[in-house]
């Protein structure tokens, strides 16, 4: 590297992005890539295997690449690896990308929120004999050329899909890479394993390893702040820069299964605390557990529509646990807490779904809970009356003391007044027939 004594070797920080892009890994990357200025390290390589992600935290990491003074290595490895979708547009961001063998790129068009297919006016699959089959060109600089691209329309899908391909265009032109193929990864959803993407200039080179790539990179020229650097990397040290405990906790919670369960947790917590008061423990975990799953719904792509209809559906359940309506708000409950559960995240990005199990199991034990309430309270209704004044009529008592048709008795280890018959006498066993206020109606026993 210019301005470095020549035997002191080539620092270089790597930096691994696995399976889905979100918020954590956007912390993981501006934590690494602020680490690697800070220390003065000469060169970043972010190896890739994902299936994409969240647009906006592709954008922010991307943005991080374009402002990093350090130049920055894309590189899809081992083999088997690939960087689909969001991990397509952060190697064209690269100042060099690279590709193991056996690894493959592209199917970058860009999921809408709240679902949707392919565009319309574009078609679901190439037509037949290859992606460069029909009326398909290359220019000069061995770009492709199509004359078949779909007309857009005024739709919604069509602006998200334009808007990505010019974004995608951009950042092929800033680094001289194949932009033709690149629109047609958008729009499309065109993939290619690495020796095509080599051929077809959508990366720069090949490498089975980590070593490998460092040794093919020693000599390059690349553009960096508007000026010119040669790598030297024939000697180098490589310093793995690991997540930190902040960014494993961030990916935990912004899993969208686990926060959908931290906000069960927080709304059953508080409901029982406010059941029984005075538990403390529900209350404590139940506040914790919301508080964190409202910051990662923060960060997620929420739809608040399904969250309002999962708290109706929970309101509607509790409801039914303490004013029985013989299941219809149960079963209402039951319904809206689905529909929201399924609505909730609103999008269908790679990773970023709740898992339909969750959601059914969940859904099967609160409706498994109200079936066995509905069942205790209708057996409740046929018992006869245990408790109460309901429950002494027809009851046997002893008179204490009688005269003239009243006097008291004892039942169930109380003392009543009471009246009936005038020929009781002390001693004689009586059945209440009827309860008059705070006074016993009483017959003698036959």
């Amino acid at each position: 590297m210019p301005g470095r004594a020549s035997s002191q070797p080539t620092t270089v920080a790597l930096l691994e992005i696995e399976g889905p892009i979100g918020p954590a890994t956007v912390d993981y990357i501006e934590r690494g890539f602020a680490k690697a200025v800070e220390q003065g390290m000469d060169l970043i390589v972010l190896r890739m295997d994902t299936p994409g992600g969240l647009a906006d935290s592709m954008r922010v990491i991307i943005k991080e690449i374009l402002a990093s003074p350090v130049p920055v290595v894309g590189y899809v490895a081992p083999s088997g690896a690939h960087a689909a979708s969001a991990g397509t547009y952060i190697l064209y961001a690269c100042h060099v990308a690279a590709m193991a063998p056996g690894t493959n790129l592209g199917a970058a068009t860009p999921v809408q929120i709240g679902g949707g297919g392919f565009p319309p006016g574009r078609p679901e699959q190439p037509e037949e004999g290859g992606e460069d089959a029909g009326e398909d060109g290359e220019d000069g600089a061995g770009n492709e050329t199509r004359r078949d691209r779909p007309q857009p329309t005024a739709g919604m899908e069509d602006k998200i899909v334009n808007d990505a391909v010019a974004y995608i265009r951009g950042l092929a032109q800033l680094r001289g890479r194949n932009v033709e193929w690149a629109e047609r990864a958008v729009r499309e959803a065109a993939s290619l394993p690495a020796h095509e993407a080599l051929e077809k200039n959508v990366i720069d080179l090949i490498a089975a390893d980590l070593d490998e790539l460092l040794a093919k990179l020693n000599g390059r020229q690349i553009k960096i702040d508007g000026g010119e650097l040669t790598l030297e990397t024939d000697e180098h040290t490589i310093v793995r820069i690991e997540p930190d405990w902040r960014t494993e906790l961030l990916s935990i919670i912004t899993d969208p299964n686990v926060a959908y369960i931290l906000m069960l947790i927080g709304i059953y917590g508080i409901i029982l605390e406010f059941y029984s008061p005075g538990m403390m423990l529900p209350g404590v975990i139940g506040a914790i557990s919301l508080v964190l799953a409202l910051y990662a719904f923060q960060v997620l792509p929420v739809n608040y529509a399904g969250l309002a209809l999962i708290g109706l559906g929970m309101a509607m359940m509790v409801g039914e646990m303490l004013l029985p309506s013989f299941g219809a708000l149960g079963i209402g409950g039951i319904i809206a807490f689905v529909v929201g559960s399924i609505m909730l995240i609103d999008i269908e990005a790679p990773g970023y779904g709740i898992s339909w199990q969750l959601i059914g199991g969940v859904a099967l034990a609160a409706a498994s809970m109200l079936l066995l309430l509905m069942t205790m309270f209708a057996r409740s209704r046929q018992r006869p009356v245990t408790t109460g004044q309901e429950e002494m009529v027809g009851s046997r008592a002893r008179v204490i003391d009688w005269h003239g048709g009243k006097g008291r008795v004892r039942i169930h280890g109380e003392i009543w007044h009471a009246r009936g018959p005038a020929a009781l006498e002390p001693g004689q066993e009586v059945r209440v027939v009827e309860i008059d206020g705070l006074t016993l109606q009483v017959e003698a026993c036959g």
